[in-house]
């Protein structure tokens, strides 16, 4: 082929699935790096300054359940995840699994999306390490900047985070200077911080006070809202609202996934290290939530530096000091693997011609993307100057949501997927319905059964979306509960439809998802219910995002064009 093929064509062609093609990478990863990397990417705000502020706000004690329901929804996007990884073991994790599954057009829009999740990823975290060290000193940097150079914005902050801006730069330095060196970095920082979590878990069992999670709301002081007390004082609306709020302390295990180029048997050691990563969060999160909430009455919670405040409050200066330092090294973590996966996904992109090549150069001596790794430096740090913590959350959360979603729809694909043989013939029309019923048994999947997979996938995926809208949006009314019965009727309906299609029963990874469709299709239902509760102004940035991004790709393809640069995949034979 010497042109391009036609925009449809273009749009839906998949890379393929060539795992045995050399890296330009190094593989140095073992499982320790790759836990280590999955726990300190995750165990950073979550820890620190989630638990306490979601206590306060929203759950009261009941942050506990608040966690496990978070986890809940984390650990099923979790194992679609293990199990990509561990047929696809290549650097850019949601964006490589849509490639090889749905096509080029949503490959790219959700690398696009996990560009914008890890730079937020990243800038959020900075300006949380910013924050805590701030308040740490009596919040005298902000009050400084803030009255030299005020950012009278609306969208912006109040004063550019020079702070926050200057770790990023570091870090960045750190990256670039090669793999194995910042995975020394990253795991030391990571054994600090459990090492902490041991002291807090330790020191505040000893005045732990387990009436705290009984006080009444007579005992709750006058002019402070505390709820109804008890160990779930907001009710069940407000342990809903903390579980979406917890979710935000699950981000992160995902980073393992773009390392499956630089990992030493990835197809092993990915998916290990990603279960072994939220195992060990969830274990943390429950600890942690159980004694902040303990040691001290919820409602009095400091939501920006809870367990400092909590050990200043009951006298263990020489703890407050202990555990705050271990913070400020946990946070390094948290931000530290961050920064590490975004010029994974901005190398792997690139290396595919969706975007500048400029970013796939590798340099010969460190092995690392260096230029992307810049490049993403650069960006994570502006970001983490001029915009505040509250508006980068959201717009991490939506676009982490929106990410996890296509990796469950991708691994429901997967497993039904057609694979031609020599004697295979196609089916015609008359068989579709019997196939769909599958009244017409066969052993493995057809070509038809594999597209009714994909219908079935895509309206389940509508059903969710309206049904979140029913549930979120509208008012319990008879007709209401009425419609919510027969949406949630006719999810149940296209689950089973999907299970009674034929799957490849002869396939051999090293791991796979358990109770396929039902556990991928419930986490399709989670996530885009947890995207529907965002605000609008959220949904309205992400989608400028998304818009800016498919201009970027079409003026991208047209200059492609113009200049006859061959498209990348043209024949399923070999990738670039």
């Amino acid at each position: 082929m010497n042109s391009c093929p036609s925009i449809w064509t273009a749009l839906t062609r998949k890379k393929p699935l060539n795992t045995n093609d050399e890296t330009k990478l190094a593989r140095v990863l073992n499982l320790f790096d790759l836990t280590a990397l999955g726990v300190g990417s995750t165990l950073g705000l979550g820890v620190y300054v989630l638990a306490g502020s979601v206590a306060r706000e929203q759950a009261g004690p009941a942050v506990v359940v608040s966690f496990l329901l978070a986890a809940f929804a984390s650990a099923f996007a979790g194992l679609c995840y293990a199990e990509f990884a561990a047929r696809v073991p290549r650097a850019g994790s949601a964006y490589i699994y849509s490639y090889v599954t749905v096509g080029e057009f949503v490959a790219f829009t959700i690398g696009w999306n996990l560009i914008l999740e890890y730079v937020i990823g990243a800038s959020s975290v900075a300006r949380g390490l910013s924050g805590y060290i701030d308040a740490l000193t009596g919040n005298q940097m902000g009050n400084y900047w803030l009255s030299v150079m005020p950012m009278n914005v609306d969208f912006l902050a109040e004063y550019p985070d020079i702070l926050s801006f200057s770790i990023v730069a570091i870090l960045t330095i750190i990256l670039a200077a090669g793999v194995k060196e910042s995975s020394y970095v990253h795991s030391t920082f990571t054994v600090i911080n459990m090492l902490t979590i041991v002291v807090v878990v330790v020191a505040g069992s000893i005045k732990a006070q387990p009436s705290n999670w009984s006080i009444a709301k007579e005992d709750i002081p006058n002019g402070i809202e505390g709820g109804d007390g008890g160990f779930m004082p907001f009710g069940i609306a407000g342990v809903l609202a903390g579980a979406a709020k917890c979710f935000y302390g699950f981000v992160g295990f995902d980073c393992v996934a773009t390392a499956g180029e630089e990992a030493k048997n990835a197809k092993r050691n990915i998916p290990m290290a990603m279960i072994l990563t939220l195992l060990i969060c969830v274990i943390v999160y429950i600890a942690i939530s159980t004694i902040l909430t303990m040691l001290w009455p919820y409602y009095l919670q400091n939501p920006e530096a809870p367990f400092p405040h909590v050990f200043d409050q009951i006298g263990w200066i020489e703890i407050k000091w202990t555990v705050s330092i271990g913070a400020v090294f946990a946070l390094c973590t948290s931000l530290l693997g961050a920064m590490y996966s975004l010029p994974r996904i901005l190398y792997a992109m690139s290396s595919d011609g969706v975007l500048f090549r400029i970013m796939s150069r590798v340099h010969r001596k460190t092995k690392t993307p260096v230029i992307a790794t810049l490049v993403s430096g650069l960006f994570s740090a502006i970001m983490a100057a001029v915009f505040s913590l509250h508006q980068l959350v959201d717009m991490l959360s939506i676009g982490t949501l929106l990410a996890y979603t296509i990796v469950a729809i991708c691994v429901l694909i997967l497993r039904y997927e057609y694979i031609e043989t020599t004697d295979d013939t196609v089916g015609d029309s008359q068989f579709v319905w019997k196939d769909i019923f599958r009244f017409r048994s066969s052993s493995r999947p057809t070509r038809t059964s594999a597209i009714v997979t994909k219908y079935l996938v895509v309206i389940f995926a509508i059903l969710s979306t309206l049904l979140g809208c029913l549930v979120s949006f509208v008012p319990f009314t008879t007709a209401n509960i009425v419609g919510i019965s027969i949406v949630g009727a006719a999810m149940v309906a296209i689950v089973f439809l999907n299970f009674v299609q034929p799957v490849d029963k002869d396939l051999t990874i090293s791991f796979k998802v358990p109770f396929v469709p039902f556990l991928p299709c419930f986490s399709i239902f989670c996530n885009i219910f947890l995207m529907l509760q965002l605000d609008a102004a959220t949904w309205i940035r992400f989608g400028v995002w998304l818009v800016v991004g498919e201009y970027r790709n079409k003026y991208f393809r047209h200059s492609v064009a113009v200049v006859k640069f061959k498209c990348p995949f043209h024949s399923t034979e070999s990738t670039p």
